[in-house]
């Protein structure tokens, strides 16, 4: 029975037709060869069990309340599904709206970056056309100073007054910016780079995009920055805006006489660039590369005085000249003993080592092709090399002429870059411990982007980070850690470390493995090619 219910409609055998005959009682239906003798009084229902009459009836009612209950839970899910689509789209509105919101937000701050930058190189170009108007004779170091502390204090108003007169002659230009007037609450610093790399223009090293990240840093922070470099060959001009030659003569003194050079300037990222060429020495720059040459010594010497000279010329009073490594490090003695007195009282000398490992040993004899004296500098307590003492160190004189001195180390301390990281200047930086500064290495993101870097399994960035469990699961194959997209991963990459400093390192990395934590060090050393492998985690020293 429950099989011919349950049965599908195209599988049951079909009904008998049934005539339009009267109705004859059951007895009168049965077959005689049965023996059963009709009687038409006979009820035939009689003797019939009860169940076997209700049966049908009871299956009836059961088989209705199944379809009713089945068509029950059909519109509550139904009615579900309704409100499930219905909850969908409002999602779905919602994150119309929110998308809508975001592509706002990003549109208002690109538009406000775009204002800063402009703001930034209309301020930077105006204080470059004032060092024209002073090399020119158009009007004295005191009026320029004067109105450079109105560009440096008015920066904002004065890009939105003066941006469409930067076209102008400088004879025009100065014509409005004597009728500006404006004053500003905040007086930020003057600091002047006077250095041999500077990203995306000239970049070799670390050095360039350290100058080129911390001044747009120190601009974002209402400080006016410029930087002066020399004008190589090899100098990448795409990101310079407004490069133009000032029409003046600026001399320089080198190897007993006053040389020519010209002066090129120009807007990097909203910072001030000034790019000195050689006359006479036009060979000094013309090479393919910056560094590696034999006159490498002459040729960076030239250019510190040459910047120094530039400075007093244009009337420039900056707070701080920031010079870096060996390359610009004679400016330091040349501004305490030949410029400090031109106007230059104010200004103190801030230098930065990448590294104490290059340092430019010569001849002390050297040091008059630039104005310096080498009977002065030639002593223990100022250029005298430690080591070689019939030679003079470039870079020991930074550090002795300098006000403050920054060092760029990983995780070094001051004792330990003392003791150990001097390369033979450890005498000397001991002495002029109070002034040593250590900065950490950093990060800027127009010289490596993840969301653009071609070498990365999958590209990630700030606003979609889904690639960098994937880039995390192939470094953890690649080093043999235990793949966890979930686990906690830290990268060290250090310059150069000791022995004594590799066990504090190890314990710090053991420590931390033992939280769950994947450490990875990377360390360069000078000499030797080894790995080291404990507990899950790895340190690499090349």
């Amino acid at each position: 029975m429950e099989l011919l219910l349950n049965a599908p409609l195209s599988k049951l055998p079909p009904l008998p037709k049934i005539c339009a005959t009267k109705r004859k009682p059951l007895g009168a239906r049965l077959p005689s060869c049965l023996g059963v003798e009709r009687h038409d009084d006979m009820d035939v229902h009689k003797d019939l069990p009860q169940s076997m009459d209700h049966e049908p009836k009871e299956k009836q009612n059961d088989i209705w309340q199944l379809f009713t209950e089945a068509q029950q839970n059909i519109l509550y899910l139904n009615k579900q599904r309704l409100t499930a689509l219905e909850e969908l789209d409002e999602l779905k509105r919602e994150n119309t709206a929110l998308l809508d919101r975001i592509e706002q937000l990003e549109a208002k701050m690109l538009l406000n970056t775009e204002k800063e930058m402009d703001t930034l190189s209309i301020s930077s170009e105006l204080l470059l056309r004032i060092d024209s108007m002073v090399l020119s004779g158009m009007i004295d170091n005191a009026e320029a100073s004067d109105l450079r502390r109105l560009v440096m204090n008015s920066r904002m108003s004065i890009a939105a007054n003066l941006f469409q007169n930067t076209h102008k002659k400088d004879s025009e230009l100065l014509v409005e910016l004597r009728h500006f007037s404006s004053k500003s609450k905040k007086k930020g610093f003057h600091i002047v780079h006077i250095s041999a790399e500077m990203a995306p223009v000239v970049s070799v090293g670390s050095l360039a995009s350290y100058v080129t990240g911390l001044s747009c840093a120190l601009q974002r922070k209402g400080h006016v920055v410029e930087v002066i470099l020399p004008k190589y060959a090899c100098l990448n001009l795409d990101e310079v805006q407004g490069l133009r030659e000032v029409e003046a003569e600026v001399y320089s003194f080198f190897n007993g006489q006053l040389h020519k050079n010209r002066i090129w300037t120009g807007v990097v990222f909203g910072i001030g660039v000034t790019f000195i060429q050689p006359v006479y020495y036009s060979a000094f720059f013309s090479h393919e590369r910056v560094y590696g040459y034999g006159n490498d010594f002459e040729r960076f010497t030239y250019f510190s005085r040459a910047s120094l000279d530039y400075l007093v010329k244009s009337g420039k009073k900056p707070d701080i000249v920031h010079i870096h490594n060996w390359e610009t490090s004679i400016v330091g003695p040349l501004f305490w003993d030949v410029f400090v007195n031109q106007g230059l009282e104010g200004t103190r000398i801030l230098l930065t080592c990448q590294g104490f490992d290059s340092q430019c040993l010569q001849r002390p004899e050297k040091l008059a092709l630039c104005g310096l004296d080498p009977s002065r500098l030639h002593r223990p307590d100022r250029l005298q090399d430690n080591n070689k003492t019939h030679m003079v160190n470039i870079l020991k004189g930074g550090v002795v002429y300098s006000n403050k001195v920054i060092v760029i180390a990983s995780m070094q301390t001051k004792a330990h870059l003392i003791t150990e990281l001097g390369h033979g200047m450890e005498p000397t930086l001991a002495i002029h411990k109070d002034k040593l500064l250590i900065a950490p290495y950093g990060f800027d993101k127009s010289v490596w982007d993840p969301s653009v870097d071609k070498f990365l399994p999958e590209s990630y960035s700030e606003e979609d980070m889904k690639g960098k469990s994937v880039c995390k699961i192939s470094l953890q194959k690649h080093l043999g850690l235990t793949k966890n997209a979930s686990m906690i991963l830290v990268g060290c990459m250090l310059t150069e470390v000791s022995d004594v400093y590799l066990e504090n390192l190890k314990t710090l990395v053991w420590m931390a493995s033992r939280k769950g934590i994947q450490p990875k060090s990377r360390l360069k050393k000078r000499s030797g090619i080894f790995a080291v492998r404990t507990q899950g985690w790895k340190c690499e020293v090349y």
